[in-house]
């Protein structure tokens, strides 16, 4: 039998309101705002023209991408230095690599054998596992190199025509978010990290439970990373509404306070996601290569006891008793690397004297770019077609998590805009 979320079951009439379509009439108002606050409305377009920058509802980066690349949590320019880039990067890369090879020699069957003992029918499976994702051996740097490269006494050459914005840790505490300016650090922990930072200002309970909710994601599917963001997004939305009602009509009004008033508060709140929703994540999920298609029922049932799991585990942490596109942002050392590699002698000799020790280190895989999921209000709303007239797509000068829509061919005025999926 279907296991049943206790959510779903004591809230069915309130999601059922929450999951329904906005009518043609909403979506239109919705997005006719939108265009309009970017200038965009009523517009011809012309082939290759950019008409608009979609800027992201919530997005997160991937768990496993924070190891390659630093990047504000809100926004996702690149930040600190290149030195702290590739001093971070070598310096958890190395600590990934370890505990990598303490886990294979810990759990290997062949007791006899490890990473320093192996015949060599064991080569090659044994340097995919020690490997951190390169097919180009990597030569180590010099004890020190790292930590002078982390805490800037190391500075590379021509670095500084690659600055970025210095690093604003999250206010909360929690270690985890970093920023590239006050405005964002503010902007993010108004738009959902207050309800999500685990620093010491956090209440203890709340920071274990968000904690024990944040190791799930990272063991099954960091798309609940950004779920969560979804959600304490349209609490705080919520509240706001509720603050600014409660300001204008009085405490004491009966209006502010009934369940119905507060639910249509919490519709309005939703309003920004509900306009590009389709399906629920575990109906729409594409179907993994290895799943034969008659297992497909059972495929999607376990990822949506996965779904119900996360959702119970957030609930403790941060839920109020009232109430996919990708994300990819370049990375700035490719740039640096190519710029040194294009300089003339001798100033290139010079450089690479310190460069390139740095670079055999990092590898093929030295211009990993950030990448995360993200939820788009424009792209959401564009409908599928074989001959699309737009893309979206990130450009070589574009340096946050925005995307940029271009135009294919000619858009006329009053043309639906469309996009392949």
């Amino acid at each position: 039998m279907e296991p049943i979320c206790s959510i779903t079951s004591s809230c069915a009439t309130q999601i059922s309101a929450l999951l329904s379509s906005p009518s043609p009439q909403q979506i239109q108002e919705y997005y006719h705002n939108i265009f309009s606050s970017k200038h965009c409305n009523s517009i011809t377009v012309k082939q290759d023209d950019n008409f608009g920058k979609d800027q992201m509802l919530v997005g997160s980066q991937h768990s496993f991408n924070k190891i390659d690349c630093f990047v504000c949590s809100f926004c996702f320019r690149f930040i600190g230095s290149v030195e702290i880039q590739i001093g971070r990067r070598l310096y958890l890369t190395q600590l990934r690599a370890n505990e990598s090879h303490d886990c294979d020699v810990g759990s290997s069957s062949k007791s006899s054998k490890n990473c320093h003992q192996m015949d060599s029918s064991d080569e090659e499976e044994s340097t995919w596992q020690c490997s951190s994702g390169s097919s180009k051996t990597k030569v180590p740097l010099p004890e020190g190199v790292i930590e002078s490269l982390m805490n800037g006494q190391l500075r590379l050459p021509y670095s500084e025509k690659f600055s970025l914005p210095p690093a604003v840790p999250c206010h909360g505490g929690c270690g985890e978010a970093y920023y590239c300016s006050m405005s964002c650090a503010e902007a993010d922990w108004e738009s959902s990290h207050s309800l999500l930072c685990t620093g010491e200002s956090c209440d203890p309970r709340r920071r274990e439970a968000l904690l024990k909710f944040v190791k799930h994601a990272n063991e099954t599917n960091d798309i609940f990373l950004l779920a969560a963001k979804v959600i304490s997004s349209t609490i705080l939305r919520y509240r706001k509404l509720k603050a600014n009602c409660l300001a204008e009509k009085g405490k004491n009004e009966a209006s502010c306070v009934s369940d119905q008033y507060n639910f249509s508060l919490l519709l309005e709140a939703w309003k920004p996601i509900s306009m590009g929703y389709k399906k629920r994540w575990w109906d729409c999920i594409a179907l993994p290569d290895d799943i034969d298609s008659s297992d497909e029922a059972s495929f999607r049932m376990q990822i949506k006891e996965l779904a119900f799991e996360s959702l119970q585990l957030l609930q403790t942490a941060i839920f109020d008793k009232e109430c996919e596109p990708d994300l990819v942002v370049a990375s700035p050392m490719e740039d640096y690397f190519l710029y040194i590699d294009e300089m003339t002698n001798p100033d290139k000799e010079e450089a690479e004297k310190i460069t390139q020790p740095i670079l055999d280190a990092l590898g093929e895989d030295y211009s990993t770019s950030c990448e995360g999921t993200a939820f788009f209000p424009l792209q959401s709303c564009m409908n599928h077609s074989c001959c699309p007239n737009a893309k979206a797509f990130k450009r070589d000068e574009d340096r946050d998590g925005q995307a940029t829509i271009i135009a294919l061919r000619p858009i006329c005025k009053g043309e639906e805009v469309s996009k392949m999926h």
